[in-house]
Parts: C-alpha cells; structure tokens; sequence
C-alpha cells in the first residue's frame, strides 16, 4: 500500500498540472469505486466544476474544488493516479476517469478495486471518509515527543504496531515504520510503555526526517511519473531494512533479521536496535 511519502510524490506530481483546470466530463466505469454518495451523483456533481488544488492528509488526498466542494480519494493497495493525453493508452482497470477542458484526463486505475472516492459538497461534514478520524501529521508543528508519550506512552503493545496506528500518527504504514524504528535504534518489538523519554525524543525527530528523506528520494518530474504508469516512484533501492531481511546491515554488518509483529512482517537489525 502506498504510504505518506508515495501519496505525497503523487500530489506534487499531479496538482500542478490539474490546478486550474475544469472537469468538462466524468467516466465511471465501476460504480462501487465511489463510496458516496453515489456514481451518479458523483459524475453529475463533478461536471463543470474548477480544481482550486490536492491535499494530502495521511494516506488520503483530496482535489479541492473552487466551488468549495471536495473528492476525497484513498488509493489503497493497488490505486494508481495518472494525468493523461486522451491517446495515451488506457491502463486495465481503469474505473474513473475525469475529462479535463485542457483535452487530457485524470485517469484512476486500480487492480484489485480496494480504492474509494467520495464526494463532499463545500457545506458537508466529513464523517464517511475516515479522514476525520485521523491523528497528527508528522509534520505538524506540535507533532513532539510529548505527544508521542501522551498517546501511545500508556500502551502495552509493540512500538511497531503503535506507529502504524493512524488514530495516533497519519501516513506510516509497514515499510517506513521499520525504517523510523532502524534510524532510531528502536526494537520494532519493545513495548511501547517500556520507551524512555530520550527514546519519544529521537523517535519524534525520526519520524519527520525519514519520511521527508524519502518523498525527497520520490521526486521525479511528471514525464517520469507518467512514464512509469504511475508506479515507478517506489523508494526500494534506499531502504536500509526493509525488505533486506538475511543481508548485512549497513551500518554494523549484522544480518537483518524478520519477525511478524502484530501479524505484520518486521525486519530489524538485532545489532542496532536493542
């Protein structure tokens, strides 16, 4: 699944070239893609509309409308986002596609059909997304150590499972939670409540830099996004432990050890991360 750095490469690669631009026509070929309100409401509702920009908040993003109106999308397992020329050829399970006055088209595609939408007017609480639901930004000014302690500090579960927590900490999922857990020196196994202050202390100052040093590692231009169909943003040949499982560390020379946390497959330095 797409984490906040990947999220984040597609907004930057996809707002400036949508910002301004109007939506002439809306194609849903799978209906069940829009979660609300519905595909017909969500076409009709589209038409004519002006993009105003995208945000991102965790794993979300959101084209924000001029009108004030907004369409929240999660691309989940396999969702891809592709801002195309009409001739460009059509990727397999292509469910949405949003014609643009420009003549090109914003184009969502995606395999296994986990991928949602939804449609919210300007006067509309959210309470159907789980946006709202979501905790702090890694970014966030008053994203801290105490926070950190605060929240997750009282728990008894592993520190891995509390960082992929989005209630607590939008954006982390599996990969770059053994990542912040390596650069911090953190056992994804240690419990939570077992953490010292020093320890919120580098974790709280991890979590942004390891995930601003991959988005930076994401950038590309919107020719090489387009044309690696959208998929070719993938930050693998920086990753320190994540799937490196039986390698040698690079910073002492252990081997890199995996063990399943909370169901989910945690690789981990046994020399670093004590």
């Amino acid at each position: 699944m797409p984490e906040l750095p990947e999220v984040e490469t597609v907004r930057r690669v996809i707002e400036p070239q949508i910002r301004g631009l109007s939506i002439q026509n809306v194609v849903v070929s799978r209906p069940e893609v829009v979660a609300y309100p519905d595909a017909d409401t969500f076409a009709k509702a589209l038409k004519n509309q002006v993009v105003k920009g995208v945000r991102r908040r965790g794993k979300f993003l959101t084209i924000l409308l001029q009108s004030g109106d907004r369409v929240a999308m999660h691309l989940r397992m396999t969702g891809c986002l592709l801002f195309t020329p009409p001739e460009y050829e059509m990727e397999k399970h292509t469910h949405i596609i949003l014609q643009m006055n420009n003549g090109w088209e914003l184009r969502f595609a995606d395999t296994r059909r986990f991928g949602r939408f939804w449609y919210l007017r300007a006067e509309e609480a959210d309470t159907v997304t789980g946006i709202q639901n979501l905790g702090k930004e890694p970014f966030d000014a008053d994203f801290s150590a105490g926070y950190l302690a605060d929240r997750l500090g009282k728990r008894k579960k592993s520190i891995k499972e509390c960082l992929l927590d989005q209630k607590a900490i939008a954006g982390i999922g599996n990969i770059y939670s053994d990542e912040i857990l390596f650069a911090s020196g953190i056992a994804p196994s240690r419990l939570a409540n077992s953490l010292t202050e020093e320890e919120w202390e580098v974790l709280a100052n991890e979590i942004p830099k390891q995930l601003e040093y991959f988005i930076e590692k994401n950038s590309l231009t919107a020719e090489e996004y387009l044309a690696g169909k959208g998929k070719d943003y993938r930050n693998t040949p920086y990753l320190r432990v994540y799937g490196r499982a039986g390698k040698p560390c690079q910073k002492c020379g252990e081997t890199l050890q995996k063990s399943a946390i909370g169901g989910r497959g945690s690789v981990y330095c046994p020399g670093c991360q004590r």
